[in-house]
């Protein structure tokens, strides 16, 4: 047997620190997905609290097209409502108003051929 050979013992014990490691890996991964569906069931209720039932159906649409931009949208909404400024609840008409403020405010790139 040549040094660069590993004995069965060695590669066996080898395998199970891998497999310790995949296992605590999933765990980890497990874990932090849970907490994820945790601070979304919260954020989810918050918004059924602070939104009408229109103003939810259309967050709900947009969230359908534009999951990233639905996400800033309702960061922000909690935002404003915790700091008191705006109306509870949110109507559809003022979400619309917020999404007219939004879009505005994004920078629009066009790209010119020279």
């Amino acid at each position: 047997m040549s040094g660069d050979e590993l004995s069965e013992e060695e590669l066996q014990q080898l395998r199970r620190r891998r497999l310790a490691e995949l296992q605590r890996a999933a765990v980890e991964e497990e874990r932090q997905a849970e907490v994820q569906r945790q601070v979304e069931i919260q954020k989810q209720a918050i918004l059924k609290r602070i939104l009408t039932m229109e103003a939810r159906q259309r967050l709900t649409n947009i969230r359908m097209v534009r999951p990233d931009f639905a996400e800033q949208l309702e960061l922000q909404l909690i935002q404003l409502a915790q700091t008191g400024k705006v109306k509870i609840p949110i109507s559809d008409s003022q979400l619309k108003d917020a999404l007219v403020r939004l879009q505005s405010q994004r920078k629009e790139i066009k790209i010119r051929r020279m």
